[in-house]
């Protein structure tokens, strides 16, 4: 997820054959080409739908994308390809949503700041954060929608011992909301060793599958679950499918990319995508996947094949 005013990015602007050439000259031809969004999706439009078997539902997150593609664009993308969804983005595009016959799999939760900075484990947030999160329960249950999106927070010298007491207490004061309206809290476990913007998040407490696993037994609600990011989780613990298969009647929803980078799914990175979507199928799960990969190259295509990849 990112800060809002780095969520609204405008959709890209055409550009010419001939621009593109200088342009290739000046940055290099794999800039130019993860500019050359029109052609690329008249491109792809001629290759049908990515999205044949349906065995997973897959979503847009959106943004990773919203440098190259307004919301309305990404929906009708998302249409192109075949995914069902396009995900954390905010009430105000729900509508937009809508008109296209997709769904939010999992919303935003509202904060001001990023939103995995304040979070359940520190009882100074709890009035703030569950306040946000009722808004957005609201939100989703108005369109159907499945899902909010929550976090642990960061540490902010909070004990882990503590950290799990205080995010019990917070969960357990919204969750009794989201039981009558419907709709699923889904805690993420994001990874605290990539010192890097948006690919890891040192300081974050819910960083093991374990220490989150912990918090959602403990609020023991239907409707609490567990965000699995495959990236986040392969960076902090590995041994993705036998969690799955050990977890899989409390996760809410997947998010992939690749590793090392946070990039495409493809052969550059270390995770095995295929088995893994086998594996979630094999469970029945009927849930969403999010492409949360940030492109290196050109996103449409490098979309195209993460949702074929991811098509099992």
């Amino acid at each position: 997820m990112k800060k809002e005013s780095q969520l609204n990015n405008p959709g890209c602007e055409r550009i010419s054959r001939r621009g593109m050439l200088r342009m290739a000259a000046g940055v290099g031809a794999a800039g130019a080409a993860a500019l050359a969004l029109p052609s690329c999706a008249a491109v792809s439009k001629s290759k049908g739908k990515a999205v044949t078997k349906g065995r997973i539902n897959q979503s847009i997150v959106h943004w990773c994308f919203a440098k190259y593609w307004d919301v309305e664009k990404a929906c009708r993308i998302a249409r192109q390809l075949g995914c069902k969804s396009v995900e954390l983005v905010g009430p105000g595009d729900f509508a937009t949503l809508k008109k296209y016959g997709l769904t939010c799999a999992i919303a935003p939760c509202g904060m001001p700041d990023p939103p995995f900075v304040k979070g359940f484990n520190n009882p100074k947030y709890h009035d703030m954060v569950i306040s946000n999160t009722r808004e957005t329960i609201d939100a989703c249950a108005e369109y159907k929608f499945p899902s909010v999106i929550a976090f642990t927070g960061f540490r902010e010298d909070i004990s882990d011992d503590v950290g799990i007491k205080n995010c019990v207490n917070g969960f357990k004061k919204i969750i009794g909301y989201a039981e009558k309206k419907k709709v699923n809290l889904c805690m993420e476990i994001l990874n605290s060793r990539v010192d890097i913007e948006m690919k890891g998040h040192p300081g974050y407490q819910g960083d093991h599958t374990d220490y989150c696993m912990e918090i959602i037994k403990q609020v023991g609600s239907p409707r609490m679950k567990l965000l699995f990011d495959i990236y986040h989780v392969q960076v902090m613990d590995g041994d993705i499918i036998s969690r799955i298969r050990q977890y899989k009647d409390y996760i809410g929803h997947y998010h992939t990319a690749g590793n090392p980078g946070r990039g495409e799914l493809d052969d550059k990175q270390e995770i095995n995508y295929r088995p893994i979507m086998k594996a979630i199928a094999k469970t029945g799960y009927t849930g969403y996947v999010g492409q949360e990969f940030i492109p290196t190259r050109d996103p449409l295509k490098g979309l195209r094949e993460a949702v074929g990849l991811c098509d099992v």
